[in-house]
């Protein structure tokens, strides 16, 4: 009886075993089905490369070939077309009108000044020294020690120059004071005697180094006392009269 039993088990084992096999397989099947199936919709409604060209990114975009299609060869290449502008031919043109502009010389504009202080400038910039606070306020104390403020103009000679005016001693004149000017310039550079006022003017030296300079050199006899008739107070500007600058 036992032997009966057992044998009854192991052969409904053995038949339940053949169909979770099947089960199985049937499952297996169905299932590599739907993956082909699934595989073959994906290739169906995936874009081919022609549909893909045909998409567009706007009329005469970057990377576009004709109809606005999508370049796909050139931009693989890097041959991107370039944008382009197309303006309808009865859009009239614009007419642009600019402003005339001059300009004038920094000589031009100087020679036209009226005052002490324009004419200390203009000894600089003509003497090619640089027009300085420090530089125009040893002009200008210079020139009141020769002539005084109220008359600088004097013979249209500031600083009562001898070279080229026509006096020795200083007491020439000039036709008008930019040409007083410009001998000023002339006599600094071409007397050696002046070399240390030259200097100190070309580097805006300190007032006292070029002050110093000026007592020592030939220009006037008296030394200025060297320094003791030198005035520090501030220059009043006062212009000269009508026609003195030529």
């Amino acid at each position: 009886m036992g032997r009966l039993m057992a044998s009854l088990f192991l052969r409904s084992g053995a038949r339940g075993s053949r169909r979770a096999g099947r089960a199985w397989g049937r499952a297996l099947t169905v299932l590599a089905a739907a993956s082909a199936v699934a595989l073959v919709m994906l290739v169906v409604i995936a874009p081919t490369p022609q549909t893909m060209a045909q998409t567009t990114l706007g009329p005469g975009g970057a990377g576009t070939g004709a109809g606005g299609a999508l370049d796909l060869a050139g931009l693989a290449s890097g041959a991107v077309a370039t944008q382009g502008l197309s303006v309808p031919s009865d859009v009239a043109g614009a007419s642009v009108v600019r402003d005339g502009f001059g300009a004038t010389s920094g000589l031009e504009n100087l020679s036209k000044g009226s005052t002490n202080r324009d004419w200390a400038v203009l000894v600089l910039y003509m003497a090619g020294f640089p027009t300085s606070e420090s530089n125009v306020t040893v002009m200008l104390r210079w020139m009141r020690q020769e002539n005084g403020p109220d008359n600088w103009w004097l013979r249209n000679n500031p600083l009562n120059n001898g070279w080229g005016s026509g006096g020795g001693s200083g007491l020439g004149s000039y036709d008008n004071l930019v040409t007083a000017a410009e001998n000023v310039g002339n006599a600094l550079h071409g007397n050696s005697g002046y070399a240390a006022i030259v200097a100190g003017f070309a580097a805006s030296a300190p007032t006292s180094q070029i002050e110093a300079a000026i007592w020592a050199s030939p220009w006037a006899s008296s030394h200025y006392a060297n320094g003791g008739h030198w005035s520090y107070s501030p220059v009043p500007e006062v212009a000269s009269p009508a026609g003195t600058w030529g």
